[in-house]
């Protein structure tokens, strides 16, 4: 099955203690398509400026299923982000953002786009999220993101989007910030209580939640020796998370866990290296095998003493 991704793609620039890379493949739908298209068909929706290497986003997307027909080029200047890691690498230092011709984006959803049963809002204003949502047919599953920018500046239609999503996915910080609940297990039932049935919390090198009413799973994050750069990581995360149930269909229980542990494979994977690059060179064989040692991290044999 296919997944709708609609999202920012952005040139970044990255400082971290280990490197630096200057204009480089970016944005929350660029990081999403990489990730998921191991898994999925997919359909990105997006802007870009006059001064975007358009051939350079073909190239690495050349035989994988990322369907461009949705990234309209404007004229003007690309979203610019550059930011900088030190040893915290949980933790990003915004220097510079350029929102270009991003600032006037309205998501334009291609006629053979509309009918996607999955879709991912990724993490843009929430308005626009909701402009998304009039213009699909009825999907199996939406899930959305957001940041603590939207969250400040947006509150009334984060909450109104929230009661027509399934499934959000942001981290820690946020969801405090959202609900002004300290605890993680209060801030996803709060959560709940205003529209989606599942509620996914990440917490970067610690691994990531996901709630539902009745039940709380956790996946751990993968133990690296090295981790490069954690630009992308939450929607490498999304992209796992989403490819994973579009292949499979199935939005059982059981099923969503095991999204969940593909989304922690791609996103240890995307931490690895600059930008894309990372998810660019690996293949499905060596996601089932990062998931099997996900397996192993958490497999053990119950304690049958009485």
């Amino acid at each position: 099955m296919t997944v709708l991704v609609v999202g920012s793609v952005a040139l970044d620039s990255v400082e971290t203690p280990f490197g630096k890379a200057d204009n480089v493949l970016g944005g929350s739908g660029t990081f999403f398509s990489a990730s998921a298209s191991h898994l999925a068909s997919v359909q990105l929706v997006g802007v870009v400026g006059s001064d975007y290497p358009m051939e350079q986003l073909r190239s690495s997307f050349a035989g994988r299923p990322v369907d461009l027909a949705g990234l309209e080029q404007a004229d003007g200047a690309s979203f610019r982000w550059r930011g900088r890691y030190r040893h915290d690498l949980n933790t990003a230092e915004t220097l510079e953002t350029h929102l270009g011709v991003f600032s006037n984006f309205r998501p334009k959803i291609p006629e053979q786009f509309r009918n996607a049963p999955f879709v991912f809002l990724g993490n843009i204003d929430p308005r626009l999220q909701l402009e998304v949502l009039e213009q699909v047919a009825r999907p199996k599953l939406v899930a959305c993101d957001t940041m603590n920018f939207w969250i400040e500046s947006r509150r009334p239609d984060l909450l109104r989007l929230l009661e027509h999503v399934d499934l959000i996915t942001l981290n820690d910080a946020e969801a405090r910030q959202l609900t002004e609940e300290f605890n993680l297990v209060r801030a996803a039932r709060w959560i709940m209580q205003r529209g989606p049935k599942h509620v996914i919390i990440k917490k970067g090198e610690h691994g990531a939640f996901m709630f539902t009413s009745s039940t709380i799973f956790f996946a751990p994050a993968y133990p690296l020796e090295s981790v490069f750069d954690p630009t992308g990581a939450g929607d490498a995360f999304a992209g796992g998370f989403m490819g994973y149930l579009a292949r499979t269909g199935d939005l059982s229980e059981e099923n969503l866990r095991r999204a969940v542990v593909f989304g922690s494979a791609m996103g240890s994977f995307a931490v690895e290296k600059f930008s894309i690059e990372r998810l660019l060179e690996i293949g499905i064989d060596d996601l089932q095998m990062r998931v099997r040692e996900f397996h192993r991290l958490v497999n053990f044999q119950q304690d049958t003493a009485s």
